[in-house]
């Protein structure tokens, strides 16, 4: 080892890496430590130019968080910087060890951003922030590494080049622009920042991958797991979900401005506590194969792993993808690691069912789809009126197999609902697999009521059971039909006193609240569901739709994007927010349903009218539909035609749905009046709608369908009516929460 550079005497050598060594040394002319980093010498051209642009980088900026430059020399033709000596330790090495809690990250968190603010305000972007290039001393953060810094002007800056085909800078913290090549700027550096807090608090990367490949691929295309763990937690996953925007322009657009979100959250109450962020394990359930074609059991293929779907949705540290994505997932045929891929998992449930005699042979796996290791391999046969032991077993040994924190609550929860009678569980999951279709919605009323019968206990039971009372009494044409929403109300009332926290019962009480003119109460009771679990898509999705009905649409499309990064094939009303919001293309690319109602609408909205007619024309040919959904179809069809008397007709027997009460059906139907000119018939159901619980004032304002109406003093009446109910939904909003739970500054 060499004694001396310069006037600095060699103590040590402390660092060495592809570029050059690191050492502890002395400067012997002011008695001060300080460590020298040389450049090897066969260091090629570009090497040398990355060294000495470190070295301007480094002295354009005096900063107490950036590593201070004291010098750059020559020592035998190879240059050397002199610098700070450091005390401390990487924070890479102290991420290795454990997480940090929050209150140890976020000042951390700060440090980094007050260093890249300095750099960013001199026009330098740093293009290399990792755990590794951040040090931790005993007076705070110590920012290294400017090799790969950049003036934010190409053109300042002549000894910048790059490799063609060369990623500059380390792929698990590249931002998506960064891992392209195109240009880069400050915000590059903030996605670096949101990875880093990231890791910090979870103690795992944001970008998983075991090459370069999976990692890029995972930058460009996926969200990292939502983190758990209090309140604070989650408005500091709103931080780095916002910092990790794909887009620059919906990240953070400067440093201050995520520090200062990220100040809020130290003035949290629970920002005391020691406890550490989780990342959400994501799991999907796919359909169990049927070995041997059996009517007898065929429904179990499904409605088995939507039972065990559901069961472990209670736990906050797993995320488990709807029972409609695993469906179609398995339907695909794709393999696991499309399947991964696609649903963006860390883990899949497969299973096969053999039937013999009053036997059930059950053979399930549970695989990490990374590594494509199997977790967990299990056989058991079983009698077959003794399905809910399987269900049981196999939700345990996922809990154990990914070896996932369970509290004493969720333990509590987790074992709950276990059915009490193999029968009527058997009729509980075959209801399930026929309550998806309207034309079988009798035969599963009847199974749900012999199971509620023979186990009375089951609150899944009494939940869907009201669901399905809710949707037959809505579109019933018959005499006396709002008994089956009296019903309904009292079945949602037994599964919420058997078990107020099963979330299935939450979730599907939804639509029965603001479908009843009780928004508001579904928007405070799903935001405290929230602070108990803010890992569940469901309960964000519930928020999509109840929010719309208050008028708060910048809620609703916020609880949608949090649904989708937890579940990004989750279905939710989103494309209803977007129409309403005015937003007509953007509704009529998130638009899913059958018939895509919204999109008609839409095309109408922009002047489209002949496409709107042959997606009309195009359903009634191709779709059986219900009378109420026909009914809707045939009015637009017939406005656009000017077949007002027809027109008029069809909007009659919409009318005659008499236990119908969803004030945003209303509104619809409304839409369809206005098509046919029927103005007073437009009137009467816009105030119908706003009266029984439709407040969204923006979707009367500006929706160009009611132009002809504008004039009309009953209009501007009721357009006040829905802003003084829009303004109470707005404060019981935020009395509960509701803006930072979901993220919204």
């Amino acid at each position: 080892m060499i004694d001396r550079i310069g006037r600095y005497r060699i103590i040590r050598q402390i660092g060495q890496g592809g570029m050059g060594v690191v050492y502890e040394a002395l400067d012997e002319r002011l008695q001060r430590p300080v460590a020298i980093k040389t450049i090897l010498p066969a260091a090629n051209s570009l090497m040398r130019d990355r060294f000495l642009r470190e070295a301007r980088a480094a002295a354009a900026v005096s900063h107490p968080h950036i590593c201070q430059l004291f010098e750059i020399g020559e020592h035998e033709g190879d240059p050397f910087l002199a610098m700070e000596l450091l005390q401390g330790e990487a924070l890479s090495t102290r991420i290795e060890r454990d997480p940090l809690p929050a209150a140890d990250a976020i000042p951390i968190a700060l440090g980094i951003l007050s260093a890249l603010d300095a750099l960013h305000q001199r026009g330098i972007i740093h293009r290399d922030l990792k755990p590794s290039n951040v040090f931790l001393t005993p007076h705070g953060v110590k920012l290294l590494d400017f090799g790969l810094a950049r003036p934010l002007t190409l053109e300042t800056d002549s000894t910048f080049m790059t490799m063609p085909g060369v990623l500059i800078g380390t792929p698990r913290y590249m931002s998506p622009e960064q891992a392209r090549g195109r240009e880069v700027d400050a915000r590059t550096d903030l996605f670096a920042a949101g990875a880093v807090l990231y890791e910090m608090l979870s103690g795992r990367h944001a970008f998983a991958g075991d090459n370069p490949v999976d990692v890029l691929n995972a930058v460009l295309n996926q969200q990292p797991p939502a983190l758990v763990g209090s309140l604070t937690v989650l408005d500091l996953d709103n931080v780095i979900q916002r910092a990790l925007a794909k887009a620059p322009a919906d990240r953070y657009q400067s440093s201050e401005e995520m520090a200062s979100d990220l100040r809020a959250c130290l003035t949290r109450g629970d920002i005391g506590s020691r406890a550490v962020a989780r990342a959400t394990t994501r799991l999907v359930v796919l359909p169990f194969k049927i070995l041997r074609p059996d009517p007898s059991i065929d429904f179990l293929a499904d409605s088995l792993p939507e039972a065990i779907t559901v069961s472990l949705s209670s736990l906050e540290s797993l995320v488990v993808r709807s029972s409609l994505t695993g469906a179609r997932l398995g339907a695909s045929g794709a393999d696991l690691s499309a399947v991964a891929a696609q649903a963006n998992v860390d883990a899949v449930v497969i299973g096969s069912l053999l039937h013999a005699g009053d036997q059930l042979r059950v053979n399930v796996q549970l695989v990490e789809v990374l590594s494509g290791t199997v977790l967990w391999s299990h056989a058991q046969q079983v009698p077959l009126h003794d399905l809910f032991s399987v269900q049981d077993s196999i939700c345990s040994a996922v809990v154990k197999a990914l070896a996932l924190p369970v509290s004493s609550r969720e333990q509590r929860l987790l074992r709950h609902d276990v059915p009490a009678n193999p029968e009527a569980y058997a009729n509980y999951l075959q209801a399930n697999r026929l309550s998806v279709s309207s034309s079988q919605w009798g035969h599963a009323l009847d199974l749900y009521r012999r199971a509620v019968e023979a186990d009375p206990l089951y609150a899944p039971a009494w939940a869907r059971l009201g669901r399905c009372l809710r949707v037959i009494g809505k579109y019933s044409l018959e005499a006396g039909a709002e008994r089956y929403l009296e019903e309904s109300e009292t079945a949602f009332k037994r599964a919420f006193e058997l078990n107020p926290e099963l979330s299935l019962t939450h979730n599907l009480y939804t639509n029965a609240e603001v479908e009843t003119g009780r928004a508001l109460p579904a928007v405070v009771r799903l935001l405290g569901r929230l602070k108990e679990k803010s890992s569940d898509p469901e309960l964000y999705a519930g928020l999509v739709h109840a929010c719309r009905y208050l008028g708060l649409l910048e809620a609703s499309l916020a609880a949608d994007h949090r649904a989708k990064r937890l579940d990004p094939s989750i279905r939710t009303s989103v494309a209803h927010s977007y129409y309403m919001n005015g937003e007509f293309q953007k509704a009529m690319e998130m638009d899913v349903e059958q018939p895509p109602y919204v999109t008609i609408l839409s095309l109408l909205a922009i002047g489209r009218a002949n496409d709107a007619l042959a997606i009309c024309r195009t359903v009634k040919a191709s779709l059986a539909l219900n009378a109420h959904l026909a009914a809707i179809v045939d009015s637009i069809a017939a406005g656009v035609e000017q077949r007002f008397e027809e027109g008029r007709a069809a909007v009659e027997r919409l009318l005659a749905f008499r236990a119908f009460s969803d004030p945003e059906g209303f509104y619809y139907w409304a839409h369809a009046s206005a098509t046919l000119r029927d103005g007073e018939m437009a009137i009467r159901l816009l105030g119908r709608a706003v009266d029984t619980g439709m407040h969204c004032v923006r979707a009367l304002e500006t929706n160009p369908l009611f132009d002809s109406l504008r004039s009309d003093a009953r209009f501007s009446d009721l357009v006040a009516r829905a802003r003084a109910a829009q303004k109470a939904g707005e404060r019981g909003f935020a009395d509960a929460d509701g803006y930072r739970l979901l993220g919204i500054r």
